[in-house]
């Protein structure tokens, strides 16, 4: 699990700069946890994160390798908003029973259980949330995530990562227009593996870069396809891969 950094936005503005930024509605964080991304105007994948509500303002949990650079980024866009970034020293705890009382619903699927936000560190934790999170065909920053990443190829509308009728934020043209406007020719895909292959393996099929092998738990694994050349069998390394309907 990637270790996680939580920051706090305060100050009277904080809903309608968010708003204008990410790609979910904030109007959501009345349910609870708000998934969601910031892009480059070109539509780009910059950083994804979850909005947690709070009495004052809003925490954003963002991967640690990722925190300094969306702060950057947000201060970039804040201007002369009423906004304030600050660090905390809370601590991401995770768990798939029962939602504690100070916990929230993972809002991207199911089976990835619930989150909450602690003074303290959380005792070794030893689901394997690689094979569920493979198994959700759930992308992780600096894997499936990267800086060439269109969110939409990734299936960020079935992890409830984008709303369509917030109105503009950055990088929204280029994300309503791939909805709207054109068919996915490369995406996210689950495969079944028989053999030795390592994430970032390149996969072809019939000869030709058919895309890339990505997270794997066991036989099953993430891979980014070409859908038109993803039909039959393919290899990566010394593996064979098959696309598993999903």
């Amino acid at each position: 699990m990637s270790k996680r950094r939580i920051l706090q936005l305060t100050g009277e503005d904080v809903p309608d700069f968010l708003q204008g930024l990410i790609t979910n509605d904030i109007g959501g964080l009345k349910d609870g946890l708000v998934y969601a991304a910031l892009l480059t105007p070109q539509g780009k994948y910059i950083s994804d994160f979850f909005v947690v509500p709070q009495t004052d303002g809003v925490l954003l949990d963002v991967t640690d390798d990722q925190a300094d650079m969306l702060v950057q980024r947000l201060s970039m866009y804040k201007l002369r908003a009423d906004v304030t970034i600050s660090q905390t020293g809370l601590h991401l705890h995770r768990g798939t029973g029962d939602i504690p009382s100070d916990g929230f619903a993972d809002p991207r699927h199911a089976s990835l259980g619930w989150r909450a936000y602690r003074d303290h560190a959380q005792a070794d934790d030893t689901t394997d949330w690689t094979a569920i999170r493979v198994a959700a065909m759930i992308p992780e920053s600096g894997v499936e995530l990267t800086p060439d990443t269109f969110i939409l190829e990734v299936g960020f509308e079935r992890l409830n990562g984008v709303d369509f009728r917030k109105g503009c934020y950055v990088g929204q043209e280029v994300t309503a227009r791939m909805k709207h406007k054109t068919e996915l020719r490369k995406g996210l895909a689950l495969v079944s593996v028989s053999g030795a292959a390592e994430p970032g393996t390149e996969i072809t099929a019939g000869g030709r870069a058919a895309g890339k092998l990505l997270s794997r738990s066991g036989d099953t694994a993430l891979a980014y396809l070409r859908f038109d050349r993803a039909g039959g069998e393919m290899q990566a390394g010394e593996a064979r891969l098959t696309r598993i309907a999903t």
